[in-house]
């Protein structure tokens, strides 16, 4: 990740200075909100980064044990059994989007206007609503219209909208964003080399935004009636209009070099590295038989994402449970496999994830075979994507034309692969709050040990969204939702509701 240095400007750190958040700490490099001072070809990169390294991290660090990838090595850590910090507001992703991704979006926006460039237009709006759904999508109710907008004066008690609200300015945003991409510009995205994603590939910026759109629209399958009604046939074809390989895919790439920031976050030398002590209990036994069946059949890339223990094999640490006095080297660090080396990307979509949103609609839509084959096409190209051997790759997919096929073909298999693919990515929440934590969906899943009982006393009662920040309750409280954690952990956000 190159290094691009601005001046914060201190409006937009108000009630955040005295955080002690280890990202911050290193991050001043990172390009910040100044909107007159540089044209837009100058802050795209900004933008993205702000987007993958403040906002998607802290977005994904706040869940790694709620989605259970990952384990810390002592018992009842306040993210893995919902406690503590997680019932105070402190620390999660909404300071990082509000006070550092967003803003960038935004000046992206008025740049693009003022130097007669609709492209950087559109992939400030593409950014921008990539940012509004990550957000809604951990606190359900949030702020879109009177955020900083590159133009008004900051607002520091801004009112909240509904989530419903939210996705309908989501889909404007993207929809926007496409028309946009396909009119002339008098920059270009990568005249200085700052579109870091696409490297100024417009037509690849347009898959992106309808891959973003299917993502969000397919959030939608408890709706079914409502101009917001689950529209399987309109997803469908925005996935066939996206993503048609691993070459599409939205990703960040880190150079491993000497500062944190250009290190994976979740690699030993990156700056969330002590987020991620072991790979959980879940996750690696999950790997060890994905297609759940009697005879285990073990996914080939295990030892491609998991690092083998010291002590020899693959063993992950109870969610919740910690090492329980057991010897480390007996389980997997959380450090050093595919996903979590120095120089491994930050993916924001990628095509296999694609595949298995059509996947799913075609399933919904009572098309199993169209529906097995976006779900072969998905695991083929996840395969494709961590380098598997063809031998092996070609093993598994015969495996799983064997033992799944257009004949059994179920969500369960769908949604496992997509937990794969979608490895550190906060999309995984969504899905499991949508699957409603089933463990016939996500076979072996239970509860973390040491468990909030206090708040979660009933063996089916499962987190659903995150505290608003203590800062924003501090300043804007006339405005926020109820922010009892009694409440807010428990009540289910908007999508995933009946209606």
């Amino acid at each position: 990740m190159k290094i691009i240095k601005h001046i914060y400007i201190s409006l937009l750190l108000v009630g955040v200075a005295s955080c002690s958040d280890d990202y911050f700490d290193v991050n001043s490099s990172e390009t910040a909100p100044t909107t007159a001072s540089l044209e837009p070809q100058y802050r795209i990169q900004g933008a993205i980064e702000n987007t993958t390294g403040t906002a998607q991290y802290r977005g994904m660090r706040e869940v790694l044990g709620v989605v259970q990838y990952g384990s810390q090595n002592v018992a009842n850590y306040y993210s893995e059994t919902w406690s503590n910090e997680f019932t105070t507001g402190r620390y999660f992703l909404w300071q990082n989007a509000y006070v550092y991704a967003l803003p960038n979006t935004a000046d992206l926006i008025v740049l693009g206007n003022r130097y007669n460039s609709p492209n950087y237009v559109a992939v400030g709006k593409i950014l921008r609503a990539y940012n509004f759904g990550m957000t809604t999508d951990q606190y359900g109710d949030i702020v879109t219209d009177q955020t900083y907008d590159g133009e008004s004066s900051m607002n520091l008690t801004p009112e909240f909208v509904t989530q419903r609200e939210v996705y309908a300015t989501i889909f404007q945003l993207l929809d926007e964003a496409i028309d946009e991409l396909q009119q002339p510009s008098a920059i270009g995205l990568d005249q200085e080399g700052g579109d870091v994603l696409y490297q100024g590939d417009q037509d690849q910026w347009i898959k992106f935004a309808k891959a973003i759109k299917a993502r969000y629209l397919n959030h939608l399958s408890k709706k079914t009636s409502g101009d917001m009604a689950y529209d399987a046939q309109q997803i469908i074809t925005l996935c066939q209009e996206s993503f048609t390989s691993n070459a599409d895919n939205a990703q960040v790439t880190f150079g491993g070099g000497e500062a944190e920031n250009d290190n994976q976050p979740f690699s030993s030398t990156g700056y969330g590295s002590s987020r991620f002590d072991y790979f959980s209990d879940f996750f690696v036994e999950m790997l060890k038989n994905p297609l759940n069946l009697e005879t285990p059949y073990e996914d080939p890339r295990l030892g491609i994402i998991v690092p083998e223990a010291v002590n020899g094999g693959y063993h992950g640490v109870v969610t919740g449970r910690g090492l329980d006095g057991l010897p480390s080297d007996d389980f997997s660090l959380g450090n050093g496999g595919f996903y979590t080396s120095a120089t491994s990307p930050t993916y924001m979509m990628n095509y296999s994830e694609v595949k298995f949103i059509e996947a799913e609609a075609q399933f919904r839509s009572g098309n199993p075979g169209e529906a097995y084959t976006a779900f072969r096409m998905g695991v083929q190209a996840d395969l494709e994507k961590l380098g598997v051997p063809n031998t092996q790759a070609t093993a598994y997919l015969n495996e799983l034309d064997t033992q799944v096929g257009s004949d059994n073909i179920s969500l369960s298999h769908i949604m496992v692969q997509k937990y794969i693919a979608n490895m550190l990515n906060p999309e995984t929440w969504v899905d499991m709050r949508r699957m409603d934590y089933s463990a016939d969906i996500y076979p072996g899943l239970q509860r973390p040990d040491n468990v909030n009982l206090d708040i979660f006393p009933g063996a089916n009662d499962w987190i659903q969204a995150m505290m608003y920040e203590y800062n924003e309750e501090d300043r804007n409280y006339v405005n926020m939702p109820d922010n009892n954690p009694y409440i807010r952990l428990t009540t289910p956000v908007w999508w995933n509701t009946e209606e």
